[in-house]
């Protein structure tokens, strides 16, 4: 097989790739990346030489470079997007350019090169927000109701995905997931953000009063749904995938804390993000019925590790953190 990664120089994409490349050592892997402020080939440093590898650098808007560099793939799994909630308050006009346009140059790139096989990655933030104390859960029957910048760009991503298969013919599958965790996460998100800060000693800034809930899933464990997607899924279905790890955000920060050896009086609540969803929670049960999935990774001692590898790897993040200096200043007033 081989396969057209895109954004595979990001945090689930280089894990999907050296996940798959260790799973399936004889398939062909395209890695389609721009290297934005999220894409960091450093990700893939132990691969960078395999045989099965490629990387092309490149625009999934640029229809005619993604039609060639697509071409005798089998399939296409695509993770390329802007993701991050708090940027899309800021100017939500990339993510619409990207995850919307540039899911639409993938998808005529496919017809064009007689793709066998579509996966389109997205999240459940697509179906809007849950009460807190209620037992609801999203499941693919969810109706959407995206309230970010960032969700309804995703949400309309998914919805061309759906068309294409519908109008076209091509073979599509989408997986909603919950919040991922764990190794080469970029540092503007909740997990690795409070690790960093914990381990320099600086405030730790909790949004509202902190008890927004997620469901946590290790990217591994997604790497494996994703597996099971494109080897059994059916053509034109949606899949969720959750952690089964409901976790306030609090509660979190307050593990993270523990784990580094630091004191809650490092927790600063600061105003909360505007249209902040209150809570998620997917329903798992139609992948791991029909599909098998099952999770490997519990979050106490998932999170456990995922704290101790940032630790380990400053090398890594602090250039990250040097080069997107202004935003974590204006955005959290760290430096």
């Amino acid at each position: 097989m081989k396969l057209f990664v895109t954004g595979g120089a990001g945090f689930i994409g280089s894990n999907f790739i050296r996940y798959w490349l260790k799973k399936y050592p004889d398939h062909q892997i395209i890695n389609f990346d721009k290297l934005t402020y999220a894409g960091n080939l450093s990700n893939l440093k132990d691969i960078e030489n395999n045989p099965h590898y490629f990387f092309i650098q490149g625009d999934i808007c640029d229809q005619e470079l993604v039609a060639r560099a697509m071409a005798g793939s089998d399939t296409v799994v695509h993770f390329a997007a802007e993701s991050h909630v708090d940027r899309s308050i800021l100017d939500s006009s990339e993510f619409i350019r990207t995850n919307v346009m540039g899911t639409e140059s993938l998808l005529k790139a496919s017809l064009t090169n007689n793709i066998k096989h579509f996966h389109h990655v997205s999240t459940d933030e697509v179906f809007g927000s849950l009460e807190l104390g209620s037992s609801e859960r999203f499941s693919e029957t969810t109706a959407y109701q995206p309230n970010s910048p960032y969700a309804a760009s995703k949400a309309s991503s998914d919805l061309l995905v759906g068309a294409y298969h519908k109008t076209y013919g091509l073979k599509t599958t989408i997986s909603n997931t919950s919040n991922n965790y764990g190794p080469w996460q970029f540092p503007e998100k909740l997990i690795p953000l409070m690790t960093i800060s914990a381990l320099f000693e600086r405030a730790l800034p909790v949004y509202g009063d902190g008890l927004n809930i997620r469901d946590w899933i290790h990217v591994e464990d997604h790497c494996r749904a994703i597996e099971l997607i494109i080897n059994q899924g059916r053509a034109g279905e949606t899949y969720c995938v959750g952690g089964d790890s409901e976790v306030s955000n609090l509660e979190v920060v307050k593990k993270i804390i523990n784990i580094t050896n630091k004191t809650e009086d490092l927790i600063e609540f600061v105003p909360d993000r505007k249209g902040h969803d209150r809570r998620y929670a997917i329903d798992s049960s139609k992948i791991k019925r029909e599909l098998g999935f099952t999770h490997k990774h519990s979050f106490d001692e998932a999170l456990n590790e995922t704290v101790k590898w940032y630790a380990e790897h400053r090398s890594w993040w602090q250039p990250l953190l040097t080069k997107e200096s202004n935003y974590f200043s204006k955005q959290y007033g760290q430096e």
